[in-house]
Protein backbone atom coordinates (compact mmCIF):
# COMPACT_ATOMS: atom_id res chain seq x y z
CA UNK A 1 0.00 0.00 0.00
CA UNK A 2 1.43 3.67 -0.68
CA UNK A 3 1.94 5.91 2.06
CA UNK A 4 -1.04 7.69 1.82
CA UNK A 5 0.40 11.05 3.39
CA UNK A 6 2.91 10.83 0.45
CA UNK A 7 0.25 9.71 -2.47
CA UNK A 8 -2.27 12.71 -1.80
CA UNK A 9 -0.09 15.18 -0.58
CA UNK A 10 -0.80 17.61 -3.44
CA UNK A 11 -4.15 17.44 -2.95
CA UNK A 12 -3.72 19.41 0.11
CA UNK A 13 -4.18 22.78 0.18
CA UNK A 14 -7.29 22.63 -1.58
CA UNK A 15 -8.08 19.80 0.54
CA UNK A 16 -7.64 19.44 4.23
CA UNK A 17 -5.98 16.09 5.39
CA UNK A 18 -9.36 15.70 6.69
CA UNK A 19 -10.88 15.70 3.09
CA UNK A 20 -8.68 13.69 1.71
CA UNK A 21 -8.94 10.73 4.24
CA UNK A 22 -13.09 11.60 4.03
CA UNK A 23 -12.69 10.90 0.08
CA UNK A 24 -11.83 7.41 1.28
CA UNK A 25 -15.37 6.71 2.49
CA UNK A 26 -17.52 7.22 -0.67
CA UNK A 27 -19.03 4.88 -3.31
CA UNK A 28 -19.32 6.11 -6.35
CA UNK A 29 -20.60 4.25 -9.11
CA UNK A 30 -19.70 5.35 -12.88
CA UNK A 31 -22.13 4.51 -15.54
CA UNK A 32 -19.91 4.52 -18.94
CA UNK A 33 -16.28 3.60 -19.54
CA UNK A 34 -15.17 5.00 -22.72
CA UNK A 35 -14.72 8.82 -23.69
CA UNK A 36 -16.07 10.57 -20.43
CA UNK A 37 -16.04 7.53 -18.29
CA UNK A 38 -12.35 6.73 -18.88
CA UNK A 39 -11.34 10.11 -17.83
CA UNK A 40 -13.43 10.30 -15.02
CA UNK A 41 -12.31 7.11 -13.40
CA UNK A 42 -8.83 8.13 -13.90
CA UNK A 43 -9.43 11.30 -11.85
CA UNK A 44 -11.54 9.74 -9.53
CA UNK A 45 -8.78 6.99 -8.70
CA UNK A 46 -6.14 9.24 -8.66
CA UNK A 47 -7.75 11.38 -6.33
CA UNK A 48 -8.47 8.34 -3.78
CA UNK A 49 -12.07 7.89 -3.81
CA UNK A 50 -12.73 4.96 -1.44
CA UNK A 51 -14.90 2.29 -4.30
CA UNK A 52 -15.89 2.97 -7.24
CA UNK A 53 -18.21 0.60 -9.23
CA UNK A 54 -17.49 0.81 -13.34
CA UNK A 55 -20.67 -0.11 -15.33
CA UNK A 56 -20.19 -0.85 -19.19
CA UNK A 57 -21.65 -3.59 -21.52
CA UNK A 58 -19.68 -2.50 -24.44
CA UNK A 59 -16.01 -3.29 -26.00
CA UNK A 60 -13.11 -0.81 -26.97
CA UNK A 61 -13.13 -0.44 -30.82
CA UNK A 62 -11.02 0.99 -33.08
CA UNK A 63 -13.45 4.70 -33.69
CA UNK A 64 -12.44 4.60 -29.31
CA UNK A 65 -9.00 4.92 -30.08
CA UNK A 66 -9.23 9.14 -30.84
CA UNK A 67 -10.76 9.96 -27.77
CA UNK A 68 -11.33 7.33 -24.62
CA UNK A 69 -8.37 7.20 -22.47
CA UNK A 70 -8.59 3.79 -21.34
CA UNK A 71 -8.62 2.23 -25.23
CA UNK A 72 -5.20 1.15 -26.67
CA UNK A 73 -4.72 -0.63 -30.04
CA UNK A 74 -3.65 -3.75 -27.63
CA UNK A 75 -7.37 -4.01 -25.84
CA UNK A 76 -9.50 -3.76 -28.81
CA UNK A 77 -12.95 -5.93 -28.77
CA UNK A 78 -12.01 -6.35 -24.94
CA UNK A 79 -14.52 -4.83 -22.02
CA UNK A 80 -14.83 -1.64 -21.20
CA UNK A 81 -15.57 -2.05 -17.98
CA UNK A 82 -12.81 -4.70 -17.31
CA UNK A 83 -10.13 -3.03 -18.48
CA UNK A 84 -11.19 0.20 -16.22
CA UNK A 85 -10.76 -1.93 -13.51
CA UNK A 86 -7.53 -2.93 -14.22
CA UNK A 87 -6.81 0.52 -15.12
CA UNK A 88 -7.87 1.53 -11.53
CA UNK A 89 -5.91 -1.59 -9.84
CA UNK A 90 -2.93 -0.75 -11.88
CA UNK A 91 -2.56 3.38 -10.62
CA UNK A 92 -4.43 3.38 -7.09
CA UNK A 93 -4.22 -0.05 -5.78
CA UNK A 94 -5.97 1.64 -2.49
CA UNK A 95 -9.34 2.20 -4.56
CA UNK A 96 -11.72 -1.13 -4.00
CA UNK A 97 -13.22 -1.31 -7.49
CA UNK A 98 -16.02 -3.65 -8.98
CA UNK A 99 -16.76 -3.72 -13.02
CA UNK A 100 -19.82 -4.30 -13.63
CA UNK A 101 -20.11 -5.80 -17.70
CA UNK A 102 -23.55 -5.03 -18.28
CA UNK A 103 -25.68 -2.53 -20.02
CA UNK A 104 -27.62 -0.66 -17.40
CA UNK A 105 -31.60 -0.79 -17.77
CA UNK A 106 -34.87 -0.36 -16.32
CA UNK A 107 -34.76 -4.16 -15.21
CA UNK A 108 -31.29 -3.78 -14.06
CA UNK A 109 -30.71 0.01 -12.53
CA UNK A 110 -31.60 -0.14 -8.86
CA UNK A 111 -29.99 -2.96 -8.03
CA UNK A 112 -26.89 -1.57 -9.83
CA UNK A 113 -26.94 1.82 -8.36
CA UNK A 114 -28.35 1.21 -4.57
CA UNK A 115 -26.26 1.74 -2.02
CA UNK A 116 -23.93 4.74 -3.37
CA UNK A 117 -23.19 8.21 -2.74
CA UNK A 118 -22.83 9.38 -6.04
CA UNK A 119 -23.26 8.12 -9.81
CA UNK A 120 -21.57 9.83 -12.33
CA UNK A 121 -23.30 9.57 -16.13
CA UNK A 122 -20.58 8.90 -18.86
CA UNK A 123 -23.11 7.84 -21.35
CA UNK A 124 -23.84 8.92 -24.77
CA UNK A 125 -27.05 7.54 -24.61
CA UNK A 126 -30.50 9.35 -23.72
CA UNK A 127 -32.89 6.93 -22.38
CA UNK A 128 -30.85 5.30 -20.30
CA UNK A 129 -29.66 8.66 -18.80
CA UNK A 130 -32.99 9.62 -18.24
CA UNK A 131 -33.06 5.83 -16.67
CA UNK A 132 -30.39 6.73 -14.28
CA UNK A 133 -31.94 10.05 -13.37
CA UNK A 134 -35.00 8.13 -12.51
CA UNK A 135 -33.44 5.65 -10.18
CA UNK A 136 -30.85 8.14 -8.69
CA UNK A 137 -34.79 10.22 -7.61
CA UNK A 138 -36.11 7.22 -6.39
CA UNK A 139 -32.61 5.88 -4.21
CA UNK A 140 -32.30 9.41 -3.48
CA UNK A 141 -28.82 9.41 -4.71
CA UNK A 142 -27.28 12.57 -6.26
CA UNK A 143 -25.71 12.41 -10.01
CA UNK A 144 -23.46 14.03 -11.64
CA UNK A 145 -24.47 14.63 -15.92
CA UNK A 146 -22.00 15.39 -18.79
CA UNK A 147 -22.33 15.48 -22.21
CA UNK A 148 -20.06 15.40 -25.29
CA UNK A 149 -20.57 16.59 -28.86
CA UNK A 150 -17.49 18.59 -31.10
CA UNK A 151 -16.78 21.88 -29.84
CA UNK A 152 -19.55 21.75 -27.32
CA UNK A 153 -19.76 20.29 -23.62
CA UNK A 154 -22.66 20.42 -21.24
CA UNK A 155 -22.04 19.71 -17.59
CA UNK A 156 -25.17 19.83 -14.42
CA UNK A 157 -25.37 18.01 -10.89
CA UNK A 158 -28.87 16.54 -10.12
CA UNK A 159 -29.76 16.62 -6.82
CA UNK A 160 -33.07 13.62 -5.86
CA UNK A 161 -35.64 14.60 -7.16
CA UNK A 162 -34.42 17.47 -9.47
CA UNK A 163 -35.27 15.81 -12.88
CA UNK A 164 -32.51 18.12 -14.78
CA UNK A 165 -32.26 16.12 -17.76
CA UNK A 166 -36.26 15.35 -17.96
CA UNK A 167 -36.04 19.14 -18.59
CA UNK A 168 -33.29 19.06 -20.77
CA UNK A 169 -34.50 16.38 -23.36
CA UNK A 170 -38.47 16.81 -22.59
CA UNK A 171 -38.61 16.88 -26.43
CA UNK A 172 -36.51 14.64 -27.57
CA UNK A 173 -37.23 11.37 -29.56
CA UNK A 174 -33.22 10.48 -30.25
CA UNK A 175 -31.02 7.87 -28.74
CA UNK A 176 -27.75 9.79 -28.98
CA UNK A 177 -26.97 13.14 -28.97
CA UNK A 178 -25.54 16.01 -31.47
CA UNK A 179 -22.45 13.63 -31.32
CA UNK A 180 -23.81 11.79 -34.05
CA UNK A 181 -23.65 14.64 -36.39
CA UNK A 182 -20.82 17.03 -34.74
CA UNK A 183 -18.18 13.92 -33.82
CA UNK A 184 -16.32 13.74 -30.85
CA UNK A 185 -12.41 14.91 -30.41
CA UNK A 186 -9.89 13.95 -27.76
CA UNK A 187 -10.01 17.16 -25.80
CA UNK A 188 -13.80 17.89 -24.74
CA UNK A 189 -14.07 14.49 -22.91
CA UNK A 190 -11.12 15.59 -20.44
CA UNK A 191 -12.59 19.11 -20.47
CA UNK A 192 -16.29 17.78 -19.44
CA UNK A 193 -14.95 14.84 -17.54
CA UNK A 194 -12.34 17.20 -15.03
CA UNK A 195 -15.84 19.09 -14.79
CA UNK A 196 -17.34 16.67 -13.55
CA UNK A 197 -15.37 15.19 -10.98
CA UNK A 198 -15.18 18.84 -9.73
CA UNK A 199 -18.80 18.48 -9.56
CA UNK A 200 -18.36 15.29 -7.61
CA UNK A 201 -16.08 16.50 -5.07
CA UNK A 202 -18.03 19.51 -4.33
CA UNK A 203 -20.95 17.36 -3.72
CA UNK A 204 -19.27 14.60 -1.48
CA UNK A 205 -17.39 17.34 0.59
CA UNK A 206 -20.26 19.73 1.10
CA UNK A 207 -18.74 22.66 -0.86
CA UNK A 208 -20.40 25.74 -2.28
CA UNK A 209 -20.64 26.73 -5.81
CA UNK A 210 -22.46 22.71 -7.22
CA UNK A 211 -24.38 23.35 -10.69
CA UNK A 212 -27.84 22.50 -8.97
CA UNK A 213 -30.27 23.04 -11.14
CA UNK A 214 -28.06 24.61 -13.50
CA UNK A 215 -26.38 23.91 -16.92
CA UNK A 216 -23.32 24.96 -18.04
CA UNK A 217 -22.74 25.30 -21.11
CA UNK A 218 -19.50 25.13 -22.93
CA UNK A 219 -18.34 26.18 -26.87
CA UNK A 220 -14.66 25.52 -26.72
CA UNK A 221 -14.18 26.76 -30.57
CA UNK A 222 -15.12 30.55 -29.27
CA UNK A 223 -14.00 29.80 -25.42
CA UNK A 224 -17.54 31.06 -24.29
CA UNK A 225 -18.99 29.42 -21.20
CA UNK A 226 -22.35 30.05 -19.87
CA UNK A 227 -24.59 28.93 -16.83
CA UNK A 228 -27.97 28.08 -17.45
CA UNK A 229 -30.65 28.03 -14.83
CA UNK A 230 -32.75 25.29 -15.17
Amino acid sequence: MTNLSERYIRNEQMLSAEENKKLRDFNIAVVGCGGLGGHIIEMLARLGIGRLTLIDGDVFEPSNLNRQLLATPDNMGQPKAKEAEKRVRLINPDVRVVSKQTRLDTNNAEELLQGHDLICDALDNIPTRLIIEGTAAKLKIPMVFGAIAGWYAQIGSIMPGDRLLEKLYLDSEVEKGSEVHLGNPSFTPALAASLQVAEVVKILLGKKGVLQNKLLMIDTLKHEYHVIDM
